[in-house]
């Protein structure tokens, strides 16, 4: 090698391990919620699609003891979006400015969140721990903020989500009570000799430890090679996704395979890929094919079907918290609160 090309390459590794985050050994948690806190709604990626919507996100979440208020520009429009890139990260810096804001919420997923991660203030985001809670689209946001300052995001419900008893329950002990929660599915045959709603299906027998870290997978294939991805080494991944034909989940994983994120983690949780079922027509693989090719193969604990995803009944999954996952009974248990 020439002493221009070593020079070369000496250089880039330097850069690189002077950009790239390293998690804290204690992660920054936010302080939990109370009786009476207040709860933001912003609209960092799709429009709010009624006015209706939005009132019923306030009076759930009334209903569970907050305040609420609204950010400037969730009623924006441009196009598919809730207004300037500008003026949605604006309102995310906002929020997280304001200390008389307890939680933000996003109102919908969508598309939109990785735009605005260059425009957040995260120096102002670390200053200020809060609770940060959404899904789908809103996973830029979840990963992005972890990777850039190590505050324990919340997968979790969105403000047009369906506030059931389940939902609630995870909700209530993650983000208010701090407990160690056990995530498991219901275990509810109903009539039938067998379950056949929210099964888990083990994909590799075990248990493993680590940092909870994921999200959807379009969204989080999409930040590969950003400097908005946590270090993966070590981590529990837990994915969902919805209305992928199965040939782009297999793309996506095979994407995060050839980057060498399967050969990090500890384990693999799959939640939900709602709409996700095999293509009409000749040689279409199924999901669980998918998972065959490329998870099974890791001998790596690995289950899929957890209460994660586009789904009305859902977990409060924490992303950076250590957690122990067991691919026999299809749990995944907290080691430590998410809050603090």
């Amino acid at each position: 090698m020439s002493f221009s090309r070593r020079n070369f390459l000496q250089t880039l590794t330097a850069a690189a391990a002077t950009t790239a985050f390293r998690p804290p050994v204690s992660a920054l948690k936010p302080p939990r919620l109370k009786p009476g806190d207040t709860v933001a709604l912003v609209g960092p990626a799709a429009p709010a699609f009624t006015h209706e919507t939005v009132q019923v996100a306030v009076e759930s979440l009334q209903a569970l003891g907050f305040k609420t208020v609204i950010a400037k520009h969730v009623f924006d429009r441009y196009g598919y979006l809730a207004g300037t890139d500008a003026d949605r990260a604006a309102d995310l810096n906002t929020m997280f400015a304001d200390a008389s804001v307890h939680a933000i919420m996003a109102m919908h997923g969508g598309w939109g969140c990785a735009r605005l991660l260059p425009l957040l203030d995260y120096n102002l985001i670390r200053r200020n721990p809060k609770i940060l809670v959404g899904y789908s689209d809103i996973t830029a946001l979840l990963l992005g903020i972890y990777a850039q300052t190590g505050l324990v995001t919340m997968h979790g419900a969105v403000g047009s989500a369906t506030f059931n008893p389940f939902t609630v329950q995870y909700f209530r002990q993650t983000l208010m009570d701090g407990q160690a929660v056990l995530m498991e599915n219901p275990r509810d045959k109903g009539d039938l000799l067998a379950q056949v709603k929210d099964r888990v299906t083990t994909l590799h027998p075990g248990k493993a430890r680590g940092r909870l870290l994921g999200g959807n997978l379009t969204v989080l294939s999409h930040l590969m090679g950003s400097k908005y991805l946590p270090d993966w080494k070590g981590s529990i991944l837990f994915l969902e996704d919805v209305g992928e034909d199965v040939y782009r989940m297999d793309r996506m994983i095979t994407q995060l395979k050839l980057a060498g994120v399967l050969d990090e983690i500890s384990g693999f949780v799959f939640g939900k890929c709602t709409d996700c079922e095999p293509g009409k027509g000749y040689g279409s693989l199924t999901l669980e094919d998918v998972f065959r090719d490329h998870i099974v193969p890791l001998r790596k604990p690995a289950y899929s079907g957890a209460m994660i995803g586009h789904i009305t009944h859902k977990f409060t999954v924490p992303v950076g918290i250590e957690a122990e996952m067991d691919a026999g009974a299809g749990t995944i248990r907290l080691l430590e609160p998410a809050v603090r």
